[in-house]
């Protein structure tokens, strides 16, 4: 049993923020990969099923972010699990829109979700690092990552959370390297090598022939020699 843990808020008001992006990735992978329904469970929504050979448990705290971690522990509790078996998937404002990265283990680099699971379990669990972009200053980040995603966001957002969905098999077989580059597949699909052809000007402008020129021509000799004096 492994548990992949959506961070964010609960309610329809905050559905939409960038902080419940974690909360957006795990919906996608339930509904795309045949998830059971969620149900209420551990202080928050459960959804139970397979990605590949490995049965998953997807959790979406119901205890708001800063206590993310009261919800996450006492899955991980219950199932006798360690804080390896446990990945996190959070918001992470040091990362451009779209960008992500996969860590395991390290510090929660001030995030209170984060922090909270620090607190109930400790560092040693994996992380996948959702880019939502950063406002510019520090004290614009709470009320940017508490605000929804603009419009212009919506195709970067979803080719991010398709390609979470498409690589989740991946990353609960522990293989982080094939993960990514199905995320990359969606968020940077790579170009045709081949450049369209374009046309030759120097061997596709008509050449003039010479017989036409002088079929063209109809002067006499003489008319065309006293023509060069005029």
């Amino acid at each position: 049993m492994l548990i992949f843990a959506g961070l964010g808020n609960p309610g329809a008001k905050y559905a939409r923020n960038r902080h419940n992006i974690g909360f957006m990735a795990v919906d996608r992978i339930a509904t795309d990969h045949g998830f059971g329904a969620w149900k209420a469970r551990f202080q928050g929504q459960v959804s139970e099923g397979r990605l590949g050979g490995e049965k998953v448990l997807l959790l979406k705290p119901g205890t708001f972010m800063n206590l993310s971690g009261q919800s996450v522990g006492e899955a991980m509790r219950f199932y006798k699990l360690a804080p390896g078996d446990v990945t996190v998937l959070h918001d992470e404002i040091d990362l451009a829109p779209g960008k992500l990265r996969v860590k395991q283990g390290g510090g929660h680099a001030g995030h209170n979700g984060l922090r909270s699971i620090h607190q109930h379990i400790g560092p040693d669990y994996a992380r996948v690092r959702l880019g939502v972009g950063h406002p510019g200053r520090k004290e614009a980040v709470p009320g940017y990552v508490l605000h929804d995603f603009a419009r212009a966001d919506e195709d970067w957002l979803d080719n991010l959370l398709s390609g979470v969905s498409d690589g989740a098999p991946f990353l609960a077989a522990g293989d982080a390297g094939r993960f990514q580059n199905a995320v990359a597949q969606r968020t940077a699909p790579p170009r045709s090598s081949k450049a369209a052809a374009k046309p030759d000007t120097k061997t596709d402008a008509k050449v003039p022939d010479k017989a036409e020129e002088r079929e063209q021509d109809s002067r006499s000799p003489l008319e065309r020699l006293l023509n060069k004096f005029r």
